[in-house]
């Protein structure tokens, strides 16, 4: 079953609200859209890239470098900007994008979807609380979304929401043993992984943790697996070949960002450490491509990384790939066949700016 698209978009802005539901819409499709667009936090309406954007923007990369380094390319932008949403998920081979800042609140409950085969995107019914940094992923069709910040970066909350696409609806299941934001979301063998986060209402008391649970649809139940060996948040992390890798990512700050990399075996429940990260960073995106895990993407002080760098998950080493043309953090990144989907996030560091723009990397 396709989303219900009833009503367009007008620019920016969304154009309707029906019955506390968005109702479904193809966004327009012009050069203007296609391009994207700034807006900040503190002030509504279209801004022009700030000069901050370039000043903080870094390319190079530690790793060497590809011999095929690959390709961007300019996708259908998103439909008004935004960014610290929730790390992308595909359901039916569309990216969904659920949570974040955008039209200058943080706990928006927008629910973007991007149809790659016509590159548009359509407005899904949205999250039932509304937050950023909102964990998600699909499991066996249908996409969970797991806890998130109901203020900017803080004041977690512990809310589970479960979406089926045939209906367009969300469902609550129980709740986290705990209110946490920027937990890492994990499908994986019939059940979701929730890994690592932070906790704390205030700047003061924010801290990342290591905290480490299992999902159960089944018995709709929460239980407690091995801890991250070093707890962190804004972590990228994905499955692969039975076992779960987390990289990156920060230690309460981005002041303080990690290059480690784990990768989790369920069967004996333990961590075991992998090649580090080149570049030490946070809110970045990841995808697996070709049997590489390629990151990009993300914040650290005063800088903005555009670096693609690829893991080879055979040979436990890094490349650096074609950087990203604009870089960006708290963004959301797919893999849709050999494809790799990079929409929205910030351009500057921290939370003062969004975008929609939305670029798309194919290795070579």
């Amino acid at each position: 079953m396709t989303i219900p698209r009833r009503h367009m978009l007008a620019g920016a802005a969304l154009a309707a609200l029906q019955g506390g539901r968005l109702a479904g819409a193809q966004a327009p499709m012009d050069h203007a859209h296609h391009g994207g667009g700034y807006e900040r936090l503190t002030q509504p309406g279209l801004v022009p890239r700030p000069a901050q954007a370039d000043q903080q923007a870094v390319f190079d990369s530690p790793a060497p470098r590809a011999a095929q380094p690959g390709r961007w390319s300019v996708r259908a932008a998103l439909p008004l900007p935004r960014s610290e949403m929730a790390w992308a998920a595909v359901l039916r081979e569309r990216m969904h994008l659920v949570g974040g800042y955008g039209e200058q609140r943080v706990d928006r409950p927008y629910h973007h979807v991007y149809d790659p085969h016509h590159d548009r995107w359509l407005i899904a019914s949205p999250l039932p609380l509304g937050a950023n940094h909102v964990g998600v992923a699909a499991l066996e069709g249908r996409l969970f979304a797991i806890g998130g910040f109901v203020e900017q970066n803080r004041k977690p909350h512990a809310e589970c929401f479960v979406y089926t696409e045939d209906g367009d609806r969300w469902q609550r299941v129980a709740p986290l043993p705990m209110a946490c934001g920027s937990v890492a979301c994990v499908a994986l063998d019939g059940v979701l992984h929730g890994i690592g986060g932070a906790i704390g209402d205030t700047f003061a008391t924010k801290k990342s943790v290591d905290w480490h649970v299992v999902y159960d649809p089944r018995a709709d139940r929460w239980e407690r697996r091995a801890p991250l060996p070093t707890g962190r948040d804004h972590v990228a992390a994905l499955p692969h070949a039975g076992r779960i890798h987390v990289i990156g990512g920060r230690v309460d700050s981005f002041l303080t960002n990690s290059n480690l990399h784990h990768a989790y075996d369920p069967l004996k429940d333990t961590w075991e450490m992998r090649s580090p990260l080149p570049t030490a960073r946070s809110g970045h995106g990841a995808a697996i491509v070709d049997g590489r895990i390629f990151v990009m993407g993300g914040e650290g002080s005063n800088r903005v990384f555009g670096q693609n760098e690829a893991y080879d998950l055979q040979r436990d080493s890094w490349a650096h790939y074609a950087p990203m043309p604009t870089p960006r953090h708290g963004l959301g990144a797919v893999a849709i066949g050999r494809t790799i989907y990079v929409a929205g996030g910030g351009a500057v560091m921290g939370g003062g700016v969004q975008t929609s723009i939305h670029e798309a990397f194919t290795p070579d």
